[in-house]
């Protein structure tokens, strides 16, 4: 009989990690980020910019403050259209801001919100600098915004987040485990999501405990597979 039919196939339970303030592990890395967004309402200028490479988790900052101010999020590339629609009674975020952006919707939105006494969070992978806009009255808005950098996580978020994504499957990994996957995966909360995912169910369907000897397959695969992507 085929060793695959003892295989255990894994269910899919949607496990999606928590974006609580009380979730948030926060370190070196993201600690002014941090601060800035708990001091809300209580900020330096109307607008706020989160800069910082993918995966370090600005979305999951953004997503805790829209929480606390009651904020809504709008699309970088339909500022004007989401605008027009939309009362400006609440503060708004925006992730990736720096990704076709709508200048004339953002210069627009900015104005409204001073306009408002209300508040303006971005979030992108580059300070505003480094944009491009074109549009120098946005250019001057965005140089008087508040710009907060978030950096790659260091050792310590990067195991502790390890740590959490496993417990919050339930799962108990040994310390050793962890620090192996610190010192192997790319610095990065996203790949941190994918690889707890990839090891939860790789465990599952092998019916073991999570091993460094599995860790090490499972990076292995992945870093494979993303050679194979990028040839």
């Amino acid at each position: 009989m085929p060793s695959d039919t003892h295989r255990q196939i894994p269910l899919d339970l949607a496990h999606r990690p928590g974006h609580s303030r009380e979730e948030l592990v926060v370190s070196d890395a993201n600690r002014q980020a941090v601060a800035l967004v708990d001091a809300w309402p209580e900020w330096p200028a109307p607008v706020v910019v989160l800069a910082g490479p993918a995966g370090s988790g600005k979305s999951h900052l953004a997503s805790i403050w829209a929480d606390a101010a009651n904020a809504i999020f709008m699309d970088a590339g339909r500022i004007e259209s989401e605008l027009e629609e939309a009362e400006l009674d609440h503060p708004v975020a925006i992730d990736d801001a720096d990704i076709d952006l709508d200048e004339h919707g953002l210069f627009h939105l900015i104005n409204a919100a001073r306009a408002a006494g209300t508040q303006v969070l971005l979030t992108s992978k580059r300070f505003p600098s480094a944009w491009g806009v074109r549009l120098p009255d946005l250019a001057s808005r965005l140089k008087a915004a508040a710009t907060v950098e978030i950096l790659e996580p260091d050792d310590h978020l990067l195991a502790a987040v390890i740590t959490k994504l496993f417990a919050d499957r339930q799962v108990e990994v040994e310390p050793h485990v962890v620090q192996f996957l610190v010192r192997r995966i790319e610095r990065s909360l996203s790949t941190a999501i994918d690889v707890v995912e990839r090891l939860d169910r790789a465990a599952l369907e092998q019916k073991s405990r999570i091993t460094r000897a599995l860790a090490a397959q499972t990076v292995n695969a992945l870093d494979s597979g993303q050679a194979n992507l990028d040839l």
